[in-house]
């Protein structure tokens, strides 16, 4: 008999309306599929922010990322890969990832409760079909021995049910349903303090030197990454004071380890919060200072030179402590001075201070040592226009594209400087002097406020307790009949198992109940 659609033209295919492709969607964008495929595409997704420079991170180094590469790098930038956490694509993976879920988890919910309320099912009417089983006879009567088989159940935490006379149900393992629950039911609590985290969120970094006083406002950092529900304008007004920068080099080649090998970094600093109360603090690299209003980590230290610019008359055009950044282990550290208000061209110097320096043909300029044994300023003198075409830059590089270098006084075409602490060196042609008045130390602060972490750290520590619990518990039902035996006084018990998935250990699992009776056989 034919049951092809074209022999029964009366027959109508069933359709979806818009109710229907709707219900459709929902059930796919809940599965657990799309919500595994989500997470992969989430981490997908942050490859990028790892890979790119970030503006919200570096912007000078992502604005001179996009000048390097003019082809690759406008089209980068309209699709979001230098802001990767703040663009529409990845808030819609993340905001889906949530959805699915939620999805995921409220019905698992309701089956959950259901079975947890409810009793294990009846015995079969053939245990001995099942997986694990097996059957003997001992001393007693059916009711005594049933009720010891309760009681062995009970102690190896089944949930029993009696049915009738002669079976038991037991059952036991919920807590791996309840801990893929937890499992699901935490990712959304790490998302959510994540999210939280991001919108209310916010850090900032600031370059210190010793005997500076840091103020917890916007205009005092260096870089500042607000969250887009934070309002810059409310930051507590807590101070701190950077009174000495403890640094503990290895001077030995042998015992301890390396020699030159940084041994320990403390910061003391004085802290008055934002009612007047002052305080001494100390910060180490592992040991990060709680204002209340943010966590202040010390995540670097170097060196920052006293350099003096003046001009041909004398006027003081630059004077601060500036901070060069550490390239190697031994500090060689490269820096900027950029003087914009020098005249009648705008003068840069760009180098090297050497801790502890040596200069060879060989390697150029270097220190030999991280402490301040013998410091030197290494620098080559530019002029022209300082901050070309506005762009940000990093503070410790000098942008030399519409800048000429300066010419030696020998008829070098590059002038060269080489300085230690109290030396002065005459620019040619008029342009002023540059003095080395003495070095510096400054810290690196990273100052963070996340309202989100605590609920991420307890959430992300519930996740793994779930998935331990899913990984390692058993789902277990283990069913008993009893009736009487060929002879007066004796009782046939049948005892079988049956797992929930794969389990070796279920055949073990009965032999253990059954080890309860062995005084009976």
């Amino acid at each position: 008999m034919s049951t092809r659609t074209e022999d029964r033209p009366d027959v109508a295919q069933p359709r979806l309306g818009g109710v229907g492709w709707l219900r459709w969607t929902w059930r796919q964008l809940t599965s657990m599929r799309t919500a595994l495929f989500l997470l992969l595409l989430l981490a997908i997704g942050a490859i990028p922010g790892s890979t790119f420079p970030q503006r919200s991170i570096d912007p000078a180094r992502t604005a001179q990322w996009i000048a390097d590469h003019p082809s690759a790098g406008p089209l980068l930038d309209r699709l979001g890969f230098f802001e990767v956490y703040a663009s529409p694509w990845f808030a819609a993976i993340y905001l889906l990832l949530f959805v699915s879920l939620i999805g995921c988890v409220i019905p698992r919910t309701r089956i959950l409760w259901h079975q947890l309320r409810s009793s294990p099912p009846r015995a079969p009417r053939r245990l001995d079909r099942l997986a694990a089983h097996r059957t003997e006879e001992v001393r007693g009567d059916p009711e005594e021995v049933r009720e010891a088989l309760r009681g062995a159940l009970r102690g190896r935490r089944y949930r029993v049910h009696a049915h009738d006379g002669e079976t038991l149900s037991a059952e036991k393992g919920y807590l791996r349903e309840t801990g893929n629950l937890v499992f699901h039911v935490a990712l959304i609590g790490v998302l959510v303090g994540v999210a939280w985290g991001h919108l209310l969120g916010w850090k900032g970094d600031v370059i210190v030197p010793v005997g500076k006083t840091f103020a917890n406002t916007l205009s005092r950092y260096d870089t500042f990454s607000p969250g887009p529900w934070v309002d810059v304008t409310a930051l507590s007004p807590f101070t701190l004071r950077l009174d000495d920068l403890d640094v503990e080099f290895e001077t030995e080649t042998t015992g301890r380890g390396q020699f030159g090998a940084p041994r320990d970094f403390q910061a003391s600093t004085t802290f008055t919060d934002a009612e007047g109360r002052t305080d001494e603090r100390s910060i180490r690299v592992n040991g990060p200072l709680e204002t209340g209003a943010g966590t202040v980590f010390l995540l670097g230290n170097g060196y920052a030179p006293r350099i003096t610019v003046r001009d041909a008359e004398g006027t003081v055009l630059y004077s601060d402590a500036t901070p060069f950044l550490a390239q190697d282990n031994n500090y060689t550290s490269v820096g900027a001075v950029k003087v914009p208000g020098a005249a009648p061209q705008q003068l840069g110097f760009a180098g090297f201070f050497l801790p502890t320096g040596v200069i060879d043909d060989e390697r150029g300029p270097h220190s030999v040592f991280p402490d301040a044994l013998d410091p030197q300023l290494a620098l080559t003198g530019f002029e022209g226009e300082v901050f070309p075409s506005g762009r940000p830059q990093s503070v410790y590089a000098l942008d030399t594209e519409a800048m000429n270098a300066i010419p030696g006084a020998d008829g070098a075409d590059q002038l060269r400087i080489l300085l230690r602490p109290g030396e002065s060196f005459e620019l040619p042609g008029a342009r002023g002097s540059i003095t080395f008045d003495g070095v510096e130390r400054f810290a690196g602060l990273s100052i963070r406020t996340d309202p989100g972490k605590g609920l991420t750290l307890v959430a992300a520590l519930l996740s793994l307790a779930g998935l331990v619990a899913s990984l390692v518990i058993r789902r277990r039902r283990v069913f008993v009949r009893v009736g009487p035996g060929e002879q007066p006084g004796r009782t046939v018990v049948s005892v079988g198992g049956l797992a929930k998935d794969d389990d070796d250990g279920m055949a073990d699992e009965v032999a253990a109940i059954l080890t309860r009776l062995e005084g009976t056989r």
